[in-house]
């Protein structure tokens, strides 16, 4: 399954409160929405997908809760980047003071701030482009640091804020560097 982009754009634009109460009316939908205001319905993962996510993020959630940095978020969390995207990276991490300064309510609904951290695993339906340019958003949004994972290909993408992509070919681990620090990501969890 792929994701489905849906341009209602010549019949409505939907501000941030009717996307939000679009996404709590249909809860069974995962929607996310473009810079160009377009839908996008993100099909559910199958089931080596997920349970890759769910150990992806249980990784960052134990080193997190040693580390006392910032706060994880899971792949069901929808961010509202500045550019006026909706984006739910599958795991994400935002440094505590950053995530303290929102108020009770923008952290309630659909935080409107860029993550630190985001990593992005491919699904094997996923298109390596649309990752890429998913990828790319999430850096001009002012993410600082960005993994995308092909388990396909084994190929990692290491984006970094102000810098080119690196490309990794089945790199053996993952460092945090000065974004995530002191988090290595041991890979071995994907590609076995």
């Amino acid at each position: 399954m792929t994701a489905i982009t849906i341009n209602f754009s010549n019949i409505i634009k939907l501000n941030d409160d009717q996307f939000y109460q679009l996404c709590r009316d249909n809860p069974d939908i995962k929607f996310e929405r473009n810079a160009n205001g377009e839908l996008i319905v993100m099909p559910p993962t199958g089931g080596e997908t997920g349970k890759l996510n769910a150990k992806l993020t249980a990784r960052f959630v134990l080193w997190n809760e040693q580390a006392h940095l910032g706060e994880v978020f899971d792949s069901s969390t929808c961010f509202r980047l500045p550019n006026g995207t909706n984006r739910s990276p599958d795991v994400s991490w935002i440094e505590l003071s950053r995530w303290n300064a929102l108020s009770a309510e923008q952290r309630e609904r659909f935080p409107p701030i860029a993550p630190d951290f985001v990593l992005e695993l491919m699904s094997p339906s996923d298109s390596l482009s649309e990752a890429q340019a998913k990828m790319q958003e999430y850096m001009n949004a002012g993410v600082k640091l960005g993994w995308l994972i092909d388990r396909k290909t084994r190929f990692v993408e290491i984006y970094r804020q102000g810098q080119p992509k690196e490309v990794l070919e089945f790199p053996t681990s993952l460092s945090g560097e000065d974004v995530l620090l002191g988090f290595t990501l041991d890979l071995q969890i994907i590609w076995s």
